[in-house]
């Protein structure tokens, strides 16, 4: 058996879509992925 290891796992912080979503509309990039939408590798 093989055990595969995903690197690009999704954002904590903005759960992988790249961008928060503001209460008072609109948007703004995850500053923790840069909007990428993917975890950094540290």
């Amino acid at each position: 058996m093989t055990i595969q290891s995903v690197k690009a796992k999704s954002c904590d912080y903005c759960s992988g879509t790249g961008y928060f979503q503001l209460l008072l509309g609109g948007s703004e990039t995850c500053p923790n992925c840069e909007g990428s939408g993917k975890k950094k590798e540290s």
